[in-house]
């Protein structure tokens, strides 16, 4: 299983790691990864996602139906 989000597509970004005396060296930022069981009430069905912390609050203000018509999952 990948690490991204299942709605945004999310996942780990690379970057440079730098000290005080200016060194540099790769490091990864990964995403907070959340798995958790939504219920869609528009299908009545339980939904296993995998979630940055960010899509899981897009999902409590939006609602999960509304979320996924906006990121282009579900055709309504």
């Amino acid at each position: 299983m990948s690490r991204a989000c299942n709605i945004s597509g999310k996942k780990a970004q690379v970057g440079n790691k730098v000290s005080h005396a200016n060194n540099k060296r790769k490091r990864v930022y990964e995403v907070n990864l959340q798995n958790k069981r939504l219920f869609d009430s528009e299908t009545n069905q339980w939904l296993r996602l995998r979630l940055s912390s960010r899509m899981l609050r897009t999902v409590d203000k939006l609602g999960l139906s509304a979320t996924l018509r906006k990121f282009g999952l579900k055709s309504h």
